[in-house]
């Protein structure tokens, strides 16, 4: 449409350039196409809207993160079962490990930020890391193919798949046994609200047991809320030790 102007990146191709050949080594993979490197470090307050920024590169990568830890697990474990593979799984593609390799790279320090969220402290927030480090992998995945995406997550999530000999249990399944030992019955959760685009959407998630204050969170699927939301109110049983008081 003649008159409408096309989106200024706030990244120079000569720049993104640059990026790729300092990372080169650390990704195990040479980018064709630079741009598409760069566009995985653009927080959302750096451009203006959700589309230009690494919000769809982290949709994806989620996606193909799950699917090359899972054929991991798959290879790795031959003998365990379904519910085995599934805990490692969670423990595997949770937040925290993709903040924990995205600190391992050092990939704050290439975050694209606005004044703002770069004041607030942004270049160390958890959550940027975690969402960086999945727009990274779907940006490898797009530009090299799966074995690409393959050998970078092999790499870094081998030693993370490595630590546990036995498998771990994720915050519902402890939130779950606590529940039912010292309060006999069950957590319940609730669908509070889903907000957002439909490629990355927002799912409010509230856990209460009993009595107790019902404990919130929020995350791109329900599956993590529903953990993120367990692994709070988990921790704050815990710390108030409720166990005498019911």
């Amino acid at each position: 449409m003649a008159g409408r102007r096309k989106p200024v990146s706030p990244i120079s191709r000569s720049d993104a350039i640059t990026l790729a050949a300092k990372l080169r080594d650390c990704l195990f993979h040479e980018f064709s196409e630079p741009m598409l490197l760069a566009q995985a470090f653009l927080h959302p307050s750096a451009v203006s809207g959700g589309v230009g920024s690494n919000q769809r590169l982290e949709f994806l990568g989620d996606r193909v993160l799950g699917l090359i830890v899972a054929e991991m697990l798959h290879e790795y474990y031959p003998r365990e079962n379904e519910g085995a593979l599934a805990s490692r799984f969670t423990a595997m593609v949770r937040r925290q490990a993709l903040d924990r390799v995205a600190r391992v790279i050092n990939l704050g320090r290439y975050l694209i930020l606005s004044r703002g969220e770069e004041e607030n402290g942004g270049r160390d927030n958890p959550a940027n890391l975690a969402d960086t480090c999945e727009a990274l992998i779907a940006a490898i995945f797009l530009d090299g193919g799966y074995q690409a995406a393959y050998k970078f997550v092999f790499y870094y999530w081998s030693v993370i798949m490595k630590e546990e000999s036995s498998p771990p249990k994720d915050a519902k399944s402890l939130l779950q046994e606590l529940s039912q030992a010292r309060y006999g019955v069950l957590p319940s959760y609730k669908l509070v609200d889903c907000t957002g685009p439909p490629h990355a959407p927002n799912f409010q998630i509230e856990v209460g047991i009993t009595n107790f204050p019902p404990k919130v969170a929020n995350a791109g699927s329900k599956q993590t809320a529903e953990q993120l939301a367990a692994d709070i109110l988990l921790k704050w049983l815990i710390e108030n030790d409720q166990e005498n008081d019911t």
